[in-house]
């Protein structure tokens, strides 16, 4: 099958059955018109990552930018927010895969965040089979067969809000002009030209979440992007409307500021904290006064993401904007009533204590948690749609706060060996196409992965790094360790191709002395994607 392309565009991915509906002229027309408008700002805007990178392995200290007081200072709001984002108690979130998508639009959650970046595998054919399924999903003709079962869609489902690909990610098969095009603006503007007019007649949308970013000069770069895009498709300004995720630590020194940029846009911020933990460790890999405890100690109660928590939640409501909470990773245990009763006891806990702080809603990874987290929210908001009204005396929050690096310990070999083991089992199954996976009982994605390896990179470098017993970690014990959790898994009955190759992927860049940005970058220029 041959596609009618732009001048100047190139598509190298498989053009399988239905994928011309997607990639129509018109549609990569936009693609290629963002592209060369945008392109030089994100490769200058990635590159100004960089050299702060840098900047904070010599020692520097992130802090509050003088140069924009002003707009910390100011008396501003964003934009009145549609009907449509009004309630967002609970929001669901997932992968584009059609049964997914059917389930959490059906879940009974308020909305459902579909995500084409960190619980999706970004094949091709996961791209572009994503935007087919949410096609006929928002037109309410998405069904689907499995073992004997047919899924479909109910008559009230839940507000769609899209993530498309953060700015470090490219599409690789789409180049214009001779250049790879952004993994972002292809997935953001393939959605926009398909759907916006048919969500707006429909009541609800166009909807998304932006993930990763850094700076305010990051959210400027996607506020002029919804400028364009808005002209170019026919909508008045101030339709699409985005929530943006606070998942790096940079971001949290301007959070006012990215609200600022996309007030005629915003929806408001989302606590995005496994990504969170992830940045803390990366933008101080090299400081030898920081090092985290196991995984499961570092909690939305350390000090540190206390206070980013509040800190958010404050921000959001001055503005007028939703203050959304992160996701727990817990998910129902069906074959053992005690350990799912700690898990629904853990997920309590979480969901009550955004409620009760304030937060407009939560999220939630798996349908079977919507109503035990709705719960919570509606204790707390009775028949409010959120509290963003709710004007309390929030508790002031400096930089040292943020900074608060705690707890350190303990770090055991119990921890070490979780991190390489669920490592290698989430990296076996991203390079399968799976970005989304129920490991020991928890949900893993791209997220708690990052913060798996990470960490291990990490603890063999510090000084702090040292297991409750008194051994210190390094290279030798971690590659001991690779192997023998890549056979623990093989006798465990993983039957994957790929986990061999996953293994070698994770003691790499655990034990490399260069550390990787991202451990999706080098993954993605496997040739299976």
């Amino acid at each position: 099958m041959s596609l009618t392309l732009p001048q100047g565009m190139q598509i190298t991915g498989a053009i399988e059955p239905g994928f011309d509906s997607i990639l129509t002229l018109p549609a990569l027309e936009l693609v290629a018109k963002l592209h060369r408008a945008f392109e030089p700002r994100r490769q200058q805007l990635l590159a100004a990552r960089v050299e702060r990178a840098k900047r904070l392995d010599a020692g520097e200290r992130p802090d509050f930018l003088p140069e924009t007081k002003a707009v910390r200072e100011g008396h501003w709001t964003i934009a009145p927010l549609p009907k449509a984002l009004e309630c967002r108690r609970v929001e669901i979130t997932g992968p584009v895969d059609a049964k997914m998508v059917i389930n959490a639009f059906n879940s009974g959650a308020d909305s459902y965040m579909t995500d084409f970046e960190d619980s999706n595998s970004p094949k091709w054919h996961n791209q572009i089979q994503g935007q087919i399924n949410l096609f006929k999903a928002i037109r309410r003709t998405l069904t689907l067969g499995q073992a004997g079962k047919t899924y479909k869609l109910n008559d009230k489902i839940a507000t769609l809000q899209v993530r498309p690909r953060g700015w470090h990610l490219d599409e690789k098969h789409v180049t214009v002009d001779g250049q790879r095009v952004s993994g972002g603006i292809f997935d953001f503007a393939l959605f926009l030209f398909h759907n916006a007019k048919e969500q707006i007649a429909r009541g609800a949308g166009p909807f998304f979440y932006l993930p990763k970013m850094e700076s305010h000069l990051e959210a400027r770069l996607w506020n002029d992007i919804f400028v364009m895009a808005q002209n170019e498709i026919g909508l008045p300004q101030g339709t699409i409307k985005a929530t943006v995720l606070i998942e790096t630590i940079l971001a949290a020194f301007e959070m006012d500021e990215i609200l600022y940029e996309l007030r005629e846009h915003s929806a408001g911020l989302n606590a995005g904290r496994w990504d969170y933990i992830f940045s803390c460790i990366k933008k101080f890999k090299n400081d030898r006064d920081f090092c985290l405890a196991d995984r499961k100690q570092v909690t939305m109660t350390s000090p540190f993401m206390r206070a980013y928590a509040l800190l958010l939640l404050k921000t959001c409501h001055k503005r007028g904007a939703p203050a959304i909470g992160g996701m727990s990773a817990l998910i129902p245990i069906k074959n053992d009533p005690e350990k799912n009763a700690v898990a629904m006891a853990g997920i309590i806990k979480d969901k009550r204590r955004d409620a009760n702080d304030g937060y407009d809603g939560g999220w939630v990874a798996h349908p079977g948690l919507v109503d035990v987290a709705m719960k919570e929210f509606v204790d707390v908001l009775g028949d409010k749609p959120n509290q963003i009204s709710r004007q309390k005396k929030y508790t002031h929050i400096e930089a040292e706060h943020l900074l608060e690096f705690k707890p350190e310990g303990p770090i055991t070999e119990a921890g070490l060996r979780m991190n390489i083991n669920v490592g290698i089992y989430y990296l076996a199954a991203w390079l399968a196409g799976n970005g989304c996976v129920p490991i020991y009982n928890l949900m893993e994605d791209a997220a708690t992965a990052e913060i798996s390896r990470s960490q291990v990179w990490q603890w063999i470098r510090s000084p702090k790094g040292v297991l409750e017993d008194g051994r210190k970690v390094t290279e030798t014990m971690v590659r001991a360790m690779v192997a023998e959790e890549l056979q623990g898994i093989k006798d465990a009955g993983y039957e994957g191709s790929t986990v061999d190759r996953a293994a070698e992927i994770f003691e790499q860049m655990s034990t490399s002395e260069d550390f990787t940005e991202f451990l999706t970058l080098p993954l993605y220029e496997e040739g299976s994607f």
